[in-house]
């Protein structure tokens, strides 16, 4: 970008347009832009994406975050600033990419079409979960040149995982992400007080009644019974039985770069490199999966030092702001997923709400970007950082 043209320019739009009376429609801060989204979700909803396993590890994740701390400098040259990276191999103008959170029909109506749209509109690239409410194609049609990645629930079934690698690959996804710290639902309890599991219900799953594979084992169509898929989704979503073994059948399968989404372990990440993927994403599922995990970011700096830049290291879980986003690249990340947040966009407003937590977000990265005496990412190391207690 140019010194004309950076993205925390977004701020002077909103003072501007207050000299004509006119506020922001969306609230500025991330905790009222939640109630009203929960205002408008239905409880079921609400809590399935707000809610984790015992929610300890929500918690600490953003206590991870303010344990640390960023130490400006002063008197650089921050007129020119750059936010871009490079992530296997291809050049992203922004550090940042939406987190694979599935049945978004639940949130919105027009669900992932939604989040594509507005993902395109600001240039932020995009991972469609398997368990997406709208079929990969058309989410990629919506998306049009947007980078897009697939992410992958590996089901039991390799006849139905290959079909859905063909299918990304054929409507130009260009990197798979394979869940791992998934084998099985975790224990939630907001969802169990509720009853509540969206798949049991026919939700999320337009991958998969749109696959060919998966639709030769039905006694009937979709179109007239879900029950049947309901129940086939049921067998097949998950495998607890898979090993680092396994890992080689996915490559056999996809031409696409295959990155490992749910290292924790230092250990791990260097079963990754062994296993020759590409990159791998330091996350515990937003708290999702296990309640008592430690910190997706006090696990970053291990594992990074574990990969030694062989292959590329991103981080979710946590993230709220811009100041997060340049800890996390300090410690290490090539680049960051934003998760919950844009989904309270997607709540409120549609494309729109997603639209404006990005350029929000992106303005805030640039501002804290600059003010910490920074023109580009790359300048961030652990330099930067003091931790406390």
């Amino acid at each position: 970008m140019s010194d004309r043209t950076h993205f925390g320019d977004y701020q002077r739009g909103i003072y501007a347009a207050g000299l004509k009376g006119q506020l922001p429609e969306l609230p500025l801060r991330l905790d009222d832009l939640e109630r009203l989204a929960a205002e408008k979700m239905t409880p079921d909803a609400y809590w399935y994406v707000a809610g984790g396993a015992g929610e300890g590890t929500m918690r600490a994740n953003r206590e991870a975050f303010d344990r640390f701390r960023l130490v400006p400098r002063m008197l650089t040259d921050v007129s020119r600033r750059d936010l871009g990276t490079t992530v296997l191999g291809q050049r992203l103008p922004v550090p940042l990419l939406l987190a694979p959170i599935g049945v978004q029909g639940i949130v919105h109506p027009e669900g992932e079409l939604a989040t594509a749209a507005a993902a395109a509109e600001v240039g932020v690239p995009m991972i469609l979960s398997t368990v997406s409410s709208k079929p990969m194609e058309a989410v990629a049609e919506t998306l049009q040149e947007t980078p897009r990645w697939f992410q992958l629930y590996w089901p039991s079934d390799d006849a139905v995982a290959r079909s859905f690698l063909q299918r990304a690959e054929a409507a130009g996804y260009s990197a798979i992400m394979v869940t791992l710290d998934t084998k099985m639902l975790a224990w939630r309890e907001r969802d169990l007080e509720r009853a509540y599991l969206p798949f049991l219900r026919g939700e999320g799953l337009a991958n998969y009644v749109t696959d060919p594979i998966f639709r030769e084992g039905l006694e009937a169509p979709p179109e007239q019974d879900m029950w049947p898929a309901v129940r086939r989704w049921g067998r097949i979503f998950s495998s607890p039985e898979k090993t680092w073994d396994d890992l080689a059948r996915l490559r056999e399968w996809t031409r696409l770069p295959i990155v490992l989404k749910g290292i924790l372990h230092p250990e791990d990440a260097l079963r990754a490199v062994a296993a020759g993927v590409d990159g791998i994403v330091v996350s515990n599922h937003g708290g999702r999966q296990v309640d008592g995990s430690i910190a997706a970011l006090d696990a970053l700096p291990e594992v990074v030092d574990a990969v030694a830049g062989r292959i590329d290291v991103l981080f979710d879980s946590g993230l709220r702001c811009g100041s997060d986003v340049l800890k996390a690249i300090a410690l290490g990340a090539d680049a960051v997923l934003l998760g919950r947040p844009y989904i309270w966009g997607l709540a409120t407003a549609g494309a729109a709400g997603v639209a404006e937590v990005l350029r929000r977000l992106l303005a805030d990265i640039d501002l804290s970007l600059a003010l910490c005496g920074f023109s580009r990412l790359d300048q961030l190391n652990r330099s930067v950082l003091r931790s406390r207690p």
